[in-house]
């Protein structure tokens, strides 16, 4: 929630579905693959390089703990790191609780993260959807506060599903930021950036929008509290791909998102054939950092993106 910083506060994050089905993102990183590829030529960059040459700051988020012993090698590249408050999308356990103090240590910065639920969980669920967000913003509540992290520290719900919000998305997502917000703590979101389908506009061409920019409606349509947006789009161009002199967060193509998620792991075939030799031949982004840590990259307007340090 790259989504992290002086940054600006914005408009809300969300889910998506499209008009006709839900469209997931691609899923975060989950266990290493057998091969290990760094990509031709690339070499690791020092934080003050990156920002000295852009302005901006880079970041990495994965599902996995990357270790203790790792994090002095991470540094030399990273100023902020994604942290999880709960399990991850795919994962069974969580090792990020009870590495804050470390990482703080180590000199990172935070995007503080939850995950979400997809659409078909909402669906299923024996509570509104409204309350199911409540609970689950209540529940990462709580681990942010166990977690050490301070009162206003920016809080990302992570959603993998981009397009227009469906009702049920709407509410789940919108009872989870509003909760938060009155928690004492800020809502943020991760959320599609990208151009989805939303059938005909009047011109009778076909019509498209992010889920930001429907967040966006969302929020001034309904009155909610503002929520930092921090926006994926890995699609080459606006993207340059895994590598680590970051783009200007202002070129991601949401206007003043303060967080721009510009390489997954793995990359999606079709949005990244522009700069797929960034990547390693598995199709995981190592960015030259090392050969068996593959990363998401960000790049943000601040070195501590949910204010949590």
């Amino acid at each position: 929630m790259r989504i992290g910083m002086a940054g600006l506060l914005l408009w809300i994050a969300g889910i998506g579905g499209c008009k006709q089905a839900p469209m997931p993102a691609q899923p975060r990183v989950a266990h290493a693959s057998a091969a290990r590829i760094t990509p031709r030529g690339a070499r690791a960059v020092e934080v003050s390089e990156l920002s000295a040459s852009t302005g901006d700051f880079v970041g990495f988020d994965r599902n996995l703990y990357p270790g203790d012993d790792r994090l002095t090698e991470l540094k030399k590249s990273f100023t902020f790191v994604g942290y999880w408050l709960n399990h991850p999308p795919g994962e069974t356990e969580n090792g990020w609780v009870g590495k804050r103090k470390i990482l703080r240590d180590a000199g990172f910065g935070f995007l503080v993260l939850a995950n979400g639920r997809l659409d078909r969980e909402i669906k299923q669920a024996k509570v509104t959807p409204e309350l199911l967000g409540q609970k689950d913003a209540a529940d990462a509540v709580t681990v942010a506060k166990r977690e050490g992290f301070p009162e206003k520290t920016i809080l990302f719900l992570d959603q993998e599903e981009g397009g227009r919000l469906l009702p049920e998305q709407a509410g789940y997502f919108f009872g989870w930021t509003e909760a938060v917000a009155a928690a004492g703590y800020r809502p943020g979101a991760y959320l599609s950036g990208q151009k989805d389908g939303d059938g005909t506009g009047p011109d009778g061409k076909p019509a498209f929008v992010t889920t930001a920019q429907d967040v966006r409606e969302h929020v001034v349509r309904e009155h909610r509290h503002e929520v930092m947006l921090w926006v994926y789009d890995d699609t080459c161009p606006p993207a340059p791909g895994c590598v680590l002199a970051p783009p200007h967060v202002r070129d991601s193509g949401t206007m003043d998102a303060p967080v721009w998620q510009y390489a997954q792991s793995p990359r999606r075939p079709e949005l990244t054939k522009g700069c797929a030799k960034t990547y390693g031949a598995d199709g995981n982004c190592y960015a030259g950092v090392s050969t068996d840590l593959f990363l998401d990259l960000n790049v943000a307007n601040s070195s501590d993106p949910s204010g949590g340090r």
